[in-house]
C-alpha cells in the first residue's frame, strides 16, 4: 500500500522467526458459516444503475466546482485555498471509492461499465485501474494470512519476526510505520510517484502496462490542460495539496479498517475467509455525513465478506442484520489508538505497540 518493506527482508524474518500454535481464534463465536452469509447477503449484490450514475454525479461535480472555488480562494488568502481543498480532497476520495466499488464489479451489472468508469476515475485518482484492482484483490483474497502477506496491504511483522531482524533492517521497520511516513511522507510517494509503474505486474502481462501508460497520459493531457486554463503554478498550489491530504484520509481509512487492537491474523492452516473479513476488518462506525463522504467504508468487515455489494447498500445491510453492526466495532476518538501499534503480537493474538512488543 505504501512504500514497502523489502520482501526479501520479510521472508528472511518470517524464516528466522519460530512459530507456534495459534490460540483461540474467533471462530466460536460465529453465529453462521461463510457459506449462511454468502446466501443473507447475495441479494444485496445487485446495483442499481440510477443510483450508481447518481453517486457519480453527487460526487465529481461537487469535486469539480469544489476544486474550482480553491483556485478562486487564492485571491483572498491561500488558507482559504487549503481549507477548501480539504473538502475537495475527502470528494476526490469519494471518487477513489467509486473506482474500488467498479474494481470489485459492484457498482453496475455491466462489467464493461465498471471498467470505463474505474479507468476514468484512475485518471483523477493517479490510480492506474486494472494494476490497483488486481492489487486489491489479492488483497481481499489473504487478507489475514500471516504466510500471504504483502500485497495491497500496510506491511505487519509479528514480534518473533522483528526480533529475528537486524538493527538496520528494524530501524527501517518502525520508521516505515512511524505516523509522518504512514501518512505523510507514504501516501504521496504512492499515489503520485509510485503508482506511474505497474509495481508488482512488470512481468505479468501487457494489460498493466497499458493501465498505468493510459492512466499517465490521460492526467498529464488533463493536468496539462488545467495547466493552460489557470497557469501551471496556480495549478500546482491548487491541486498538489488535495492529492496529498486524499492519500493521507484514504490510508487512514485503510489503516484503521485493518489496524486495530483484536484484529485477526492466522497461519494459512489455520485462517478462514469468514474470520478474516468479519475479524480481520473494523467497523468503523463515524458520523453520518463522514460516512456519506467516505462512501460507507467504514463498514469494511461487511464489505471484506461480500465485496459485490454496492457501498451504498451496505447501511441496509446492518439494519437487515444488527448482529453485524457490533463487530470490531469503534469510532473515531478509539480509532486514535491504532496509531501506537506496529506487531502482530503470537501469543497475546493482537496487535501491539513497540513498548509491548520489545517488553
Amino acid at each position: 500500500m505504501i512504500c514497502r518493506i523489502p520482501r526479501r527482508q520479510l521472508k528472511q524474518a518470517r524464516k528466522n522467526s519460530k512459530a507456534t500454535p495459534l490460540l483461540d481464534t474467533p471462530s466460536s463465536t460465529l453465529t453462521r458459516s461463510a457459506k449462511d452469509w454468502i446466501k443473507l447477503l447475495a441479494p444485496y449484490r445487485t446495483s442499481d444503475t440510477g443510483r450508481s450514475v447518481l453517486e457519480i454525479a453527487v460526487t465529481v461535480l461537487p469535486f469539480m466546482a469544489l476544486w474550482w472555488l480553491a483556485y478562486l480562494a487564492m485571491q483572498v488568502h491561500y488558507g482559504l485555498t487549503l481549507a477548501i481543498g480539504m473538502v475537495a480532497a475527502a470528494f476526490l476520495m469519494r471518487v477513489f471509492l467509486i473506482q474500488h466499488d467498479c474494481g470489485h464489479g459492484a457498482f453496475f451489472a455491466d462489467q464493461k461499465a465498471n471498467d470505463w468508469v474505474g479507468r476514468v476515475a484512475g485518471v483523477l485518482t493517479l490510480t492506474p485501474y486494472q494494476v490497483w484492482r488486481h492489487s486489491h484483490a489479492k488483497h481481499h483474497a489473504a487478507s489475514g494470512d500471516l504466510d500471504r502477506r504483502g500485497w495491497g496491504d500496510i506491511d505487519t511483522l509479528t514480534v518473533r519476526e522483528f526480533k529475528a531482524m537486524g538493527r538496520l533492517e528494524r530501524l527501517a521497520y518502525r520508521v516505515y510505520r512511524s505516523p509522518p511516513v504512514m501518512f505523510g511522507i507514504g501516501p504521496s510517494f504512492v499515489f503520485i510517484i509510485k503508482q506511474r509503474l505497474p509495481f508488482g505486474f512488470f512481468k505479468s502481462g501487457k494489460m498493466f502496462w497499458i493501465s498505468a501508460m493510459g492512466t499517465n497520459l490521460a492526467g498529464a493531457a488533463l493536468w496539462g490542460g488545467m495547466m493552460w486554463l489557470v497557469g501551471w503554478q496556480a495549478f500546482l498550489w491548487v491541486h498538489l495539496p488535495i492529492c496529498v491530504m486524499c492519500g493521507t484520509m484514504g490510508v487512514w481509512l485503510f489503516y484503521v479498517q485493518h489496524q486495530f487492537e483484536d484484529s485477526y491474523w492466522a497461519e494459512h492452516k489455520d485462517w478462514t475467509a469468514e474470520e478474516a473479513a468479519l475479524y480481520g476488518s473494523s467497523h468503523y462506525d463515524l458520523p453520518a455525513p463522514i460516512r456519506w463522504v467516505t462512501a460507507n467504508i467504514g463498514i469494511h468487515h461487511v464489505h471484506h465478506l461480500y465485496s459485490r455489494i454496492p457501498y451504498y447498500k451496505l447501511p441496509q445491510v446492518l439494519k437487515d442484520f444488527p448482529e453485524l453492526a457490533d463487530i470490531r466495532r469503534f469510532g473515531f476518538v478509539e480509532s486514535l489508538a491504532c496509531l501506537k501499534l506496529r506487531f502482530w503480537d503470537e501469543d497475546k493474538r493482537k496487535m501491539v505497540s513497540a513498548r509491548d512488543a520489545l517488553a
